[in-house]
């Protein structure tokens, strides 16, 4: 293992594969050691030092692409930590491994670099906890915030455990039980006002993943966090204008250290100040969804499993029809309809986006396209929408209805493996 300086690094940095081991929320962006200028090394890839400790580390490694015929150089906020990881790979047959001298002088040269565009509305369970417990956190000028527990006709899922100062937000009460389609203006002006949520409000959603087991009668119940970002989607769609996400859920708050507790809370009934929707333009309907097919510049992104996809399940145990739409471009979700293996990393935070965008870019979604995600329902959809957004595609959008709506609308599907 050798040392290279900044200015070493810079001379020949096409040569090497940068690996920053800081958090997932400081590659994305967050100023978490004080540094004037947020985000990563420009190419470098994330591996946090707290996944070295992982079981499935040196898999995780390789799925990013990092080979042992790489030149490496490791960096973050803390050397014995990059040396710690580079001693890893070391022992992991990678024969040439370095660390940067000083993250910290790259930073202060105004070198290149590269942030999340809206890393704003990911949040860390630090920023999260700091704002409880202060009122204030950083890139956060309001004066009123609401941090909701989100989870599907399950309220015993907050009632063992929630982060403190969390309300319960049931997924039922944003979106219609007979279609799953979001709800009415109306109805979702009067969950959101119940709620203590006017459009001015800081909102920040998350969920507990709890392994959702097909069998289950209502799996979705076991898949919070899944559901709290649909609520973000709903939320966005309805006019809150600063919607954030905790990255990682639960989880990600308990990994820290962090209590939870069994108190209840509740708002008081505010008056919501706007018309809903305030981006009507972030929601497909079926109509829409017809166009985009028949559109060579825009694409329905089908959201789903790959046997979901070829018509070997429906994914859900209230869909009777199995397929696909004629048309749509599929990308993969992972292995069925309560899991979003290929958009997350193992600890549940959102998955590195310049590896999301690649993959993306690979079946011809990219962002200057009209992309309408949808899966099932619109969780899956939802969150593939959030992993766009969060890049800046302002053209990204959800076909609410999905698979359901399309298959009870007697339209054309297809089964099999496409030709």
């Amino acid at each position: 293992m050798g040392v290279i300086l900044t200015d070493d690094l810079l001379d020949n940095i096409d040569g090497y594969k940068l690996v920053d081991i800081r958090s997932v929320d400081a590659y994305n962006g967050w100023k978490e050691n004080g540094e004037a200028k947020g985000g990563h090394i420009k190419g470098a890839k994330s591996l946090p030092y707290k996944w070295l400790h992982y079981i499935d580390w040196i898999e995780i490694v390789r799925n990013k692409g990092i080979v042992p015929d790489d030149s490496l150089v490791i960096y973050g906020y803390d050397q014995e930590r990059a040396e710690e990881v580079a001693r890893q790979f070391e022992r992991a047959g990678y024969p040439d491994v370095a660390v940067l001298d000083s993250f910290s002088e790259w930073v202060e040269k105004d070198l290149p670099m590269e942030h999340l565009e809206r890393y704003r509305q990911l949040v860390s369970a630090d920023w999260l906890n700091q704002l409880i417990s202060t009122g204030n956190a950083p890139e956060y000028d309001n004066d009123r915030f609401v941090v909701c527990h989100g989870h599907y006709r399950n309220p015993s899922d907050y009632e063992e455990g929630h982060i403190p100062g969390a309300i319960s937000i049931d997924t039922n009460s944003l979106e219609s039980t007979e279609t799953w389609n979001r709800r009415s203006p109306e109805e979702i002006k009067e969950t959101l006002e119940n709620a203590g949520i006017s459009s001015d409000t800081t909102v920040v959603l998350y969920g507990r993943f709890s392994f959702p087991n097909n069998d289950d009668p209502f799996p979705g119940s076991s898949a919070g966090h899944l559901g709290s970002i649909r609520a973000a989607f709903i939320m966005l769609y309805a006019g809150v204008k600063d919607v954030r996400i905790l990255n990682g859920g639960l989880q990600s708050w308990l990994d820290s250290g962090y209590a939870i507790t069994k108190e209840p809370v509740s708002k008081d009934r505010v008056s919501f100040g706007v018309d809903i929707p305030q981006k009507p333009e972030i929601a497909v309907d079926l109509e829409e969804a017809k166009d985009i097919l028949a559109s060579p510049d825009k694409n329905l992104v089908c959201v789903r499993s790959w046997r979901e996809y070829i018509g070997e399940v429906s994914g859900y145990n209230y869909i009777e029809k199995k397929g696909r739409i004629p048309g749509a471009v599929f990308d993969d979700c992972g292995s069925d309809a309560y899991h979003m293996e290929n958009y997350r990393n193992l600890d549940h935070t959102m998955r590195e986006y310049h590896e999301v965008a690649e993959s993306w870019e690979k079946i011809g979604i990219t962002s200057d396209k009209r992309n309408a995600f949808y899966c099932g329902t619109g969780w899956r959809g939802s969150e593939a929408f959030f992993n766009a957004w969060l890049m800046g595609w302002d053209k990204a959008a959800v076909y609410d209805g999905g698979w359901f709506e399309w298959s009870n609308n007697d339209l054309p599907f297809e089964t099999g493996v496409p030709e």
